[in-house]
């Protein structure tokens, strides 16, 4: 299962949202941005973050009326088989009303909530009330195989039709559901061993439910339990993913990726790695202003025994999750995390992938500066370019631009054409290794913020730097590799 997405309005909800959060440790609180400024993952559109929540198979907990929620994603509603669990919880944590996804475990997720929050949860399935069972949802190591036949079924059951088990399975003798030698409907285990001929050689007749048990999965949960009761020894690999094409990937990127047990990262890099993920590896997929929450879920992961892969674009020691993992190591240094095992594994980075396409603009001495004021004061972000400028460095720009930042790009120009001309050569790399790449060389003084935004890594060209042409146009950016002007470069005051 996808990580859970609690969704609060107002501050007011979030301490029955962290409650919920203590129940369900992989959850993540996204909060109204203009309503809740306390928190760090956020959202403006209401409608439009639901609907992507759904589409992308994360159970939503809404701490806010039903009827929201299900004008919401009615348009989204089509198969009942895929739908992600959905529940509306009472701001005050007073009702806990599981709404969609009875096939994927809502009402044993709002039992869980419900008993967080000490009330009963408002469960309306018939069967699950009558029974005292979930037939389409099955526990841990069962999988329905014709789910197809399940509406009729039930109908039938629920109309008074008594049901004969073949096969052995706890979850149902320890039920209410009226089992009977001759019972006209038909419950069936099969086991996984069995052959995949004996299974599909002839679909189920419509008066019969099948399940395919594999005691393997069960012994991995079993397993899996032990492993955190004795304290297993986790693992916590960091990695790199690149920029984006599959081909600047490390093959110990590869290697993480490929053996973990548990995949975390901000949805659209976990998104680039999808084809990439073995059937065993569980995702858990967060907003990207969740830093610090990602780090710490997955620092509980590799705690429980887990071997844990937290994935980052670029290099994660650059701007990214490397930083933030060793924050709240040292914050908050829970005893659990002592003796997990952590490596970080680095990757290209987004000014390396850029400098690549247009030749060598990082061949001499450079430095790199986050336009981003939201973890930095404006103030010291001017001090570093204007100190970077006065050096000489040639300089690469992360984060230059996004929707609530769109003055910071000129006004960093306006700071180095003081030291720097205004034809030095200047790289604008959108989209790297992805669908919609996008290089353009340019110079200083035609920079402007509408040419970038936060999918944009800037370079801009020490006093040394230079643009030169080979063969039928082809334009490479250069940085020489000796530095002939020994006299420091002045302000231009004119």
């Amino acid at each position: 299962m996808n990580s859970p997405a609690i969704i609060v309005l107002t501050e007011a909800s979030l301490t029955i949202a962290h409650q919920i959060q203590a129940a369900l440790p992989a959850a993540v609180i996204y909060g109204l941005a203009h309503r809740t400024p306390s928190l760090a993952c956020t959202y403006d559109n209401f409608g439009e973050t639901v609907r992507e929540f759904f589409q992308a198979g994360r159970p939503i907990i809404g701490l806010c009326a039903a009827g929201i929620l299900i004008r919401t994603l009615a348009p989204l509603i089509r198969d009942k088989g895929q739908e992600p669990p959905v529940l509306a919880i009472a701001t005050d944590g007073s009702a806990v009303v599981p709404l969609l996804g009875g096939v994927q475990g809502v009402n044993e997720l709002a039992r869980q909530i419900a008993e967080a929050l000490q009330v009963a949860p408002a469960i309306t399935t018939t069967g699950d009330l009558r029974f005292g069972t979930a037939l389409l949802s099955p526990p841990p190591g069962y999988q329905l195989v014709n789910p197809e036949n399940a509406k009729t079924f039930i109908a039938e059951l629920l109309a008074g039709a008594e049901v004969q088990l073949k096969g052995e399975a706890a979850w149902l003798t320890n039920s209410q559901l009226p089992i009977s030698p001759t019972g006209k409907l038909t419950l069936q285990i099969e086991t996984a061993q069995q052959s995949a001929d004996q299974l599909t050689a002839k679909p189920a007749a419509p008066d019969c439910l099948v399940y395919r048990f594999d005691p393997q999965r069960v012994e991995q949960a079993l397993h899996s339990q032990e492993s955190r009761s004795q304290g297993s020894r986790g693992n916590l690999a960091i990695l790199g993913i690149g920029p984006g094409a599959a081909a600047w990937m490390s093959a110990e990127v590869k290697e993480r990726l490929k053996f973990a047990t548990d995949w975390v990262g901000y949805q659209t890099y976990l998104n680039l790695v999808e084809p990439l993920r073995p059937a065993h590896t569980r995702r858990y997929a967060s907003d990207n202003r969740c830093e610090l929450e990602r780090a710490e879920f997955a620092l509980d992961l590799a705690a429980q025994g887990g071997n844990v892969a937290l994935i980052s674009s670029g290099d994660p020691g650059i701007y990214a999750m490397a930083a933030a993992v060793f924050e709240v190591l040292e914050q908050k240094a829970k005893p659990a995390w002592e003796s997990i095992e952590i490596q970080v594994c680095p990757g290209i980075s987004a000014m390396q992938a850029a400098a690549a396409q247009v030749g060598a603009p990082l061949g001499h001495d450079f430095c790199v500066i986050s336009l981003s004021d939201i973890l930095k004061p404006w103030e010291v972000i001017a001090q570093r370019i204007t100190a970077a400028a006065q050096a000489d460095f040639a300089i690469a720009f992360y984060n230059p631009v996004s929707k609530d930042r769109s003055w910071q790009l000129d006004k960093a120009r306006e700071l180095l054409l003081p030291w720097r001309s205004a034809d030095t050569p200047t790289l604008l790399a959108h989209n790297l290794g992805r669908e919609g790449q996008r290089v353009v060389i340019t110079t200083l003084g035609q920079l402007k913020s509408t040419d970038a935004d936060m999918r944009t890594v800037i370079v801009i060209g020490s006093s040394q730097t230079r643009i030169m042409s080979q063969g039928q146009g082809q334009q490479w950016v250069y940085t020489p590799r000796h530095y002939r002007n020994r006299v420091p470069p002045q302000p231009d005051i004119h």
